[in-house]
């Protein structure tokens, strides 16, 4: 089966990609068939996923698959959320990985609770009208570093630092950051969805 991924993120079909194999799922980057992002106005994780799947199903003719994810700071109330991939440019920055890292650790500094949650809402729909989607969460928990350790991964995993491991995210084998991660959680979350609910058998 071909799923349409609502991304153009490397990194994000990486992951998916391998976490998705096993059902014989093969993903398509929505770029790779020349469909344009969908807008993202939403300020919860699981509108905007929709909003993405929807519109990857609705150009492609293809079921489709989105993944929406952030970082939430507690000391922040929850935020950046939804608006994680454009933290940096708050503070003037450029949009990347490396400088929303720099500008969450200049924003903690002297902040005393570092507890923040790496979220991911995964939606994957059969069809643009599909009236039924599925909808998986995975969530992350860890504390915020003083600085970035690690050489792995992507985003924020260099200053997510995990108590059950004593690491970070980007100091984990990939095998075991996918099995552990907000993404690899609501993955493994829709794996079991999409094998109950799509390939069942009558």
């Amino acid at each position: 089966m071909k799923l349409v991924l609502a991304s153009n993120n490397p990194g994000k079909l990486a992951e998916l990609q391998a976490l998705f194999a096993p059902l014989g799922v093969e993903l398509v980057r929505q770029a790779e068939l020349g469909i344009p992002e969908a807008p993202e106005p939403h300020h919860t994780f699981i509108e905007n996923a929709l909003a993405k799947a929807r519109h990857a199903a609705q150009v492609s003719g293809l079921p489709a698959l989105a993944d929406d994810a952030g970082l939430c700071v507690e000391a922040f109330g929850g935020q950046p959320g939804v608006d994680t991939a454009y933290y940096a440019t708050r503070f003037g920055y450029e949009k990347g990985d490396t400088n929303n890292v720099r500008a969450l650790l200049e924003q903690m500094q002297g902040v005393s609770d570092r507890r923040a949650a790496l979220v991911s809402t995964l939606v994957a729909l059969r069809s643009a009208d599909d009236p039924e989607p599925l909808v998986a969460t995975g969530r992350a928990p860890g504390l915020i570093t003083q600085a970035p350790v690690g050489e792995q991964g992507f985003g924020f995993d260099p200053v997510m630092f995990l108590p059950e491991f004593g690491q970070t995210f980007a100091q984990l084998p990939p095998a075991v950051k996918n099995a552990h991660s907000h993404r690899g959680k609501a993955a493994q979350q829709m794996l079991e969805l999409m094998r109950t609910r799509w390939f069942a058998q009558p």
